[in-house]
């Protein structure tokens, strides 16, 4: 379990991003999209899926499906980036060059988690 420091960074941004869903979910309830179903059982699942899975890519019998749920999940939260790019609302008065910014971050994200399958 002698892992580069940067896949551990990984584990933490999600582990922090899913804990600020519980302690900020106003901001996470502002950016759903209306054609999603129970917002805050959204949130708090979403909160708890990425806690889970920035645990999971620490664990060596769990960090290779948890790269592919990783990969998933950004891809499933793109419905959100691109809600908060073409909503006034939703864009929680972020600029439109960051808004478009987040879109190829996500893919990013993707990347840097598929770049630890072979680890």
């Amino acid at each position: 379990m002698n892992y580069p420091w940067h896949l551990y960074a990984m584990a933490l941004l999600y582990v922090v991003a899913g804990f600020m869903h519980f302690i900020k979910p106003k901001m996470y309830l502002r950016i759903m999209p209306k054609y999603l179903p129970n917002h805050k059982f959204l949130v708090l699942l979403s909160g708890i899926s990425e806690i889970i899975l920035g645990l999971g890519i620490c664990l060596p019998l769990t960090k290779k499906p948890t790269i592919y749920l990783i990969i998933a999940m950004l891809l499933v939260f793109l419905t959100v980036h691109i809600y908060m790019l073409t909503n006034k609302k939703a864009s929680a008065g972020l600029p439109k060059w960051l808004l478009v910014l987040r879109i190829p971050m996500q893919f990013a994200l993707m990347y840097w988690a598929y770049s630890y399958l072979n680890l």
